[in-house]
């Protein structure tokens, strides 16, 4: 199906991966595997990955900082592949919330790969009482606003005509009728902050 909709719409497409043995699968159809960031340190995942020669997105773990990404991308370049990006999607914080470092964008860019901000999945609250992750979306242009300020080289926003009857994430998603006038302030903050 994400083969289909990628032919259709001429645009790349991305999945994640789980397991090492998902990667080969899984590169027969996309153009980036995505790595989960509570796999972000996943030896045999990260070269498998690598291996399939596509992109490697990898998101940084909730529990990691910024500086310490350098070891996955190390270990995706070690296998052969210098096509990687990192993305940020915030860091634990208590039982029930996530943040954003922003000076995490800088330090990953130091390490010579786009950053990409996870605009949705950073404003998760994981953990909530009713045991349905809980979220934010009220906060997607700020999150976003501040990534292109701080330098993130792209954007990840999850989107859907309707959140409430998502089959996940749904608490933190864009409705997809506000994407267009967001893309619309973000691309008048790039053309002046261009850095």
């Amino acid at each position: 199906m994400i083969k289909k909709v990628g032919e259709k719409f001429s645009i790349p497409t991305t999945t994640d991966i789980h397991t090492a043995e998902e990667a080969a699968m899984a590169a027969e159809y996309v153009d980036v595997l995505q790595i989960p960031a509570f796999l972000c340190r996943q030896t045999d995942l990260l070269i498998a990955a690598a291996k399939t020669g596509k992109i490697v997105n990898v998101k940084k773990g909730q529990f990691l900082s910024g500086p310490s990404m350098k070891f996955a991308v190390e270990k995706i370049n070690a296998a052969g592949n210098d096509k990687v990006g990192l993305i940020e999607r915030g860091n634990t914080f208590g039982y029930t919330d996530l943040v954003v470092d922003y000076r995490n964008i800088t330090w990953m860019k130091e390490i010579n790969v786009p950053v990409i901000m996870d605009c949705t999945h950073a404003l998760q609250q994981p953990n909530q009482a009713g045991g349905i992750t809980g979220g934010n979306p009220e906060l997607i242009e700020t999150i976003a606003k501040a990534a292109i300020a701080t330098g993130a080289d792209g954007l990840f926003i999850e989107t859907h005509p309707n959140p409430a009857v998502a089959k996940s994430d749904g608490a933190n998603m864009l409705r997809l009728d506000l994407l267009e006038n967001l893309l619309e302030k973000l691309v008048r903050i790039r053309a002046i902050n261009p850095n």
